[in-house]
């Protein structure tokens, strides 16, 4: 195949858009897109399950009586050690992912949550909860870096970015889920009125451990483990319909090998590749900032102390605080959702910049309207906090929310790309640890005057995206590989042209592989 417009004019977002038959037509995407739901998009459910519940669980007087009514720094321990969980398995999260497999990455994460749930739904003593607290939030970063990089690396390049924002959207599944139980049970006069929805915080990981074993590896971790067959039946498979001489699966694999062989010759290997270049440690700086800001731009406050802040406003009844967090949790997966599905369109600096800048003004009102009912008490400032708190969400999801998975696995090439995740999975982890340890305390000290330190960073944030944050939109994510590196990128444009023009495939009809029907390859190569 020759180029007639050269890899620079973008040769695989011309050949995607020349196809016009949509992904539900596809059989074989449409299947690997049907086995993503409940194994990758079910990870961000158990987060959401698990904010949701903890803000729910405050509103039930069992668990209250149960735990000795813990307020302050005891009800931040109990949310916080979620976090410290995650801290602690970060180190770990992109060896496993890049040595073992994104598939196995997932497969480990998905068991220590399931242990966790366990020892959460039989708790018998406040340490063996914080304990099983720790173990849910060791496994969630295995399981979201692999997840979020399986997602990028495996879809059809037209839905690559809609797919990584419904990932990160499906946190409000799990979160309505919660809301609901905690609402059904909270009256229960016995523990079960939170060991039921403790217990049913197991339900998304036992879907993800049924269903992984379906889904394919990683196109780009195969060839990165030396194993380009099974890499291009993958493709050919998935994004070609089991067409091995597909055009297209041929650019792919051909930016996919070359790119790697190029990020072999220039980035260090391990964690000081992430140091050794000024254009890697502006993409950790990146990623490093969206961490904080994911849990510092005051969702923090809605998500794990919903109930807190609706006492500082006159709202006492448990029944009304329990309607407000479902209700809050609905809303927030409706225009999370329509975010999903329309922000990967647009251009990604200008989404942060309008999301940022509303974000400022929002938690402004936000504060000056709770300065007020502090003051006088009045019926009209509560109700006005109540409504910034819901006018907050779909100015937090259409950024933060819809494209922060999207963005890092495009700025990040992948001999990095789980380690930046995971460098933006630990500030945000230690950012969370710190906001659910601090912010009852802050709540319970200082009440409105500590939304104010919100206010300063919301407006830090407007400053950083402003100068910052590149733009990564209609690129592939071999393209972006090298966005920083522009002398790199014109040498990984001629090995890409020459592999292509090569015309090799990598795939023969003699090899087993081609052999198994499963890979639906044989009738193509047979021609």
């Amino acid at each position: 195949m020759g180029l007639t417009g050269g890899i620079d004019d973008n040769l695989i977002a011309r050949m995607v858009a020349d196809d016009k038959t949509p992904w539900y037509r596809k059989p074989n995407l449409r299947l690997l897109y049907l086995l993503m739901f409940p194994t990758c998009i079910g990870i961000e459910m158990t987060s959401g399950f698990d904010s949701s519940m903890m803000n729910g669980l405050q509103a039930v007087e069992t668990w209250q009586e149960f735990f000795g009514h813990p307020r302050s720094a005891i009800l931040g321990l109990l949310s916080a050690l979620y976090s410290l969980g995650s801290i602690c398995s970060l180190p770990f999260v992109p060896i496993t992912a890049d040595r073992l497999g994104r598939k196995w990455a997932i497969v480990i994460g998905t068991l220590f949550m399931i242990l966790g749930a366990g020892l959460q739904s039989g708790s018998n003593s406040f340490a063996m909860f914080i304990i099983a607290r720790f173990f849910l939030g060791f496994g969630i970063p295995f399981c979201i870096v692999a997840a979020s990089s399986m997602i990028g690396e495996l879809s059809y390049p037209k839905e690559r970015a809609l797919i990584g924002s419904l990932f990160n959207a499906s946190w409000f599944i799990g979160a309505i889920v919660a809301a609901g139980v905690t609402l059904g049970t909270f009256a229960m006069p016995n523990n079960w009125a939170w060991r039921i929805p403790s217990l049913l915080q197991v339900s998304p990981s036992l879907l993800q451990i049924i269903f992984i074993w379906f889904l394919p590896e990683s196109p780009r971790w195969l060839v990165a483990r030396g194993r380009p067959e099974e890499a291009y039946a993958i493709l050919a498979k998935y994004h070609a319909e089991g067409d091995v001489h597909s055009e297209l699966v041929k650019a792919e694999f051909a930016e996919i090998e070359k790119t790697l062989e190029l990020e072999r010759e220039n980035n260090k290997t391990g964690i000081l590749s992430l140091i050794a270049t000024p254009g890697m440690r502006k993409r950790v700086l990146i990623g490093s900032f969206l961490g904080l800001a994911t849990q510092w731009s005051g969702n923090g406050l809605t998500s794990y102390f919903l109930s807190p802040i609706l006492t500082t406003i006159g709202i006492e009844d448990n029944r009304t605080k329990n309607l407000i967090n479902l209700a809050l949790t609905c809303w927030g997966f409706i225009n999370a959702t329509a975010f999903a599905l329309t922000m990967p369109r647009f251009k990604r600096r200008t989404i942060y910049l309008i999301c940022t800048v509303s974000l400022t003004l929002i938690f402004t009102g936000w504060t000056i309207a709770s300065a007020r009912y502090s003051a006088t008490g009045s019926a009209a400032s509560s109700h006005a906090v109540l409504a910034f708190i819901f006018l907050y969400s779909p100015f937090y999801n259409m950024a933060y929310n819809a494209l922060t998975y999207t963005f890092l696995v495009e700025i990040f090439p992948y001999s990095v790309r789980a380690m930046g995740i995971a460098v933006f999975q630990w500030w945000g982890r230690c950012a969370g640890f710190f906001n659910q340890f601090v912010n009852p305390i802050g709540v319970d000290n200082a009440g409105w005057k500590y939304y104010i330190s919100y206010v300063v960073f919301l407006l830090f944030e407007v400053v950083f995206v402003f100068f910052l944050f590149p733009e990564t939109y209609g690129k592939s994510l071999e393209e972006l590989a090298f966005l920083f590196e522009g002398d790199i990128r014109a040498e990984q444009e001629r090995r890409i042209e020459e592999q292509i023009n090569d015309n090799h495939l990598p795939i023969s009809p003699t090899s087993e592989l081609a052999k198994d029907k499963e890979t639906g390859l044989v009738e193509h190569l047979e021609k």
